[in-house]
């Protein structure tokens, strides 16, 4: 990916890309700068007005640690009833973002929704199940059965399915925590059997699932994930980056403006 050698521009690309997106959405954005070199703040600071910012420096406390901070940010907040986790490795792409916003707050049905249309879900086999297509904000959104650690909801679902979030920081897998909620595949037992013989990976996030969500699985309420079609952002995966959007093109457009 452009700049991969050298993370402080890619963070700064992305994070540029991020506000673009938001277009004339206010947003409160906490930013967790984990063991980051000492540039890092005030490049934040060139992009997200100071009214808007909190800056929190932590001490390397990784993926799970940070993960865990968000939700308890989130759910501390007043500022807004709509709630985002955003990874630092996505590229957004300008004046997208209301469309996640109107679809999370006038849709029936919309539990979460994640910017990212994976390429997983066109060839991926944990993928090969029914899906419900809608159109709003001029965009197709599919449901899905999961996604990464970046995505929108609310503070009310959010509080909710908190206990199924926090045992990410307990180890669980992103996948298998979502595939409680959702419930796709994970309550035929024909898929952890084929899964058992032919792909262990795909049978580790479907026993982590039930390992760590099965009180979830059975009894909770099951939960409906939507991605859009097409992406309104990728995930920076050389090798599944949301597909039909010249995402290199745009990344080197938004440096060139920096």
């Amino acid at each position: 990916m452009p700049y991969g050698d050298n993370k402080l521009v890619q963070a700064e690309v992305c994070l540029c890309s991020f506000v673009e997106s938001l277009g004339k959405l206010r947003a409160k954005i906490f930013v967790l700068l984990d063991g980051c070199p000492e540039d890092y703040e005030p490049m934040v600071r060139r992009h997200i007005a100071a009214e808007d910012l909190e800056v929190l420096h932590l001490d390397g406390i990784g993926n799970h640690g940070t993960f865990g901070l968000q939700i308890d940010l989130l759910l501390r907040q007043g500022d807004s009833d709509i709630v985002y986790f955003a990874e630092d490795d996505y590229f957004y792409i300008a004046n997208q973002f209301e469309k996640m916003v109107k679809f999370l707050s006038g849709g029936e049905g919309v539990d979460f929704i994640s910017p990212f249309d994976h390429l997983d879900c066109y060839g991926l086999s944990l993928h090969r199940y029914p899906s419900w297509i809608r159109v709003s904000q001029d965009h197709h959104w599919r449901t899905a059965a999961s996604t990464c650690l970046t995505f929108l909801t609310t503070k009310k679902t959010l509080r909710e399915c908190e206990q199924v979030f926090r045992t990410y920081c307990r180890k669980n897998m992103d996948a298998s925590l979502w595939l409680s909620m959702t419930k796709i595949i994970v309550r035929n037992p024909l898929w952890g059997i084929r899964y058992a013989t032919k792909d262990q990976l795909l049978f580790k996030i479907v026993v982590k699932s039930w390992l760590y969500g099965a009180r979830q699985i059975l009894f909770g309420r099951r939960r409906i994930l939507w991605t859009p079609i097409p992406g309104i952002a990728t995930h920076l995966d050389p090798n599944a980056l949301s597909p039909t959007i010249s995402w290199k093109m745009l990344m080197q457009t938004t440096k060139q403006r920096l």
